[in-house]
This record gives structure tokens, sequence and C-alpha cells, in this order.
């Protein structure tokens, strides 16, 4: 008797892992070439095996591709610290993916303040 309300277990984990993965970054990440990262979304395969990690970067003076390749060494690391936090048979294998979303988020409030003082 499924209803409209009620979420995928997928859906689920991934609110969980997003969390998690944060919380992980903001705390306990040691490597300096991820600098400020925020998680945006994460997004679990049905099965619950595989997860893309969404994330942005708050730092505009750090490279994207600088914080990618922390995020990958440290992307082990953050798996070990799942298996022990999360009480699931299976701790999603994770992708790291840049969310384009913030610089265009960016690049429109640029626009609009200079609308804006143009128009003062």
């Amino acid at each position: 008797m499924p209803r409209s309300f009620e979420y995928k277990r997928a859906d689920r984990v991934s609110e969980l892992l997003k969390h998690e993965i944060s919380e992980i970054l903001f705390r306990e990440a040691k490597d300096p070439g991820i600098g400020e990262v925020t998680v945006t979304r994460v997004k679990v395969s049905d099965d619950l095996k595989s997860a893309v990690v969404y994330y942005g970067v708050l730092n505009r003076t750090t490279e994207v591709q600088q914080v990618a390749e922390g995020l990958h060494r440290a992307s082990s690391y953050i798996h070990r610290l799942l298996g022990k936090r999360l009480r699931l048979k299976y701790i999603p294998k994770l992708t790291f993916v840049f969310d384009r979303n913030i610089d265009y988020s960016f690049r429109i409030s640029e626009i609009l303040r200079e609308i804006d003082e143009e128009g003062s």
C-alpha cells in the first residue's frame, strides 16, 4: 500500500549520507586540498551499492581540480568512517562530482548586483 508521501529507501539513505559526509568533511577531513566544501546533494542507486556525492566549493580562490583530487584521496577514509557510524548492510561506493549550480548562483548574484548598481 504505497503512499505518495513515503520515500524510497535510497532517498532516506541519500539524506543520511549527505548529513554524515558533510560532518566528516567539516570536522574530520585533514587534507588541506579539500578546503571549504559543501555537500549539495547525494544520489544513491536503488540497490544502495553506489552513491554520487555532489559538492560545491565555498572558497572562490580554491581550485576545483585541487578539491576533486583531495576528495578522491579522502574517499576511502570517508567510506571507512561511514561504515563505523551507520547501521547499513552496505556502505555505498562514493563518487564525488563537482556541482556547477553553485557557480551559476554566484554568477547570477553578481549580474543582479551589477544591474542594481547601474540603476542606482
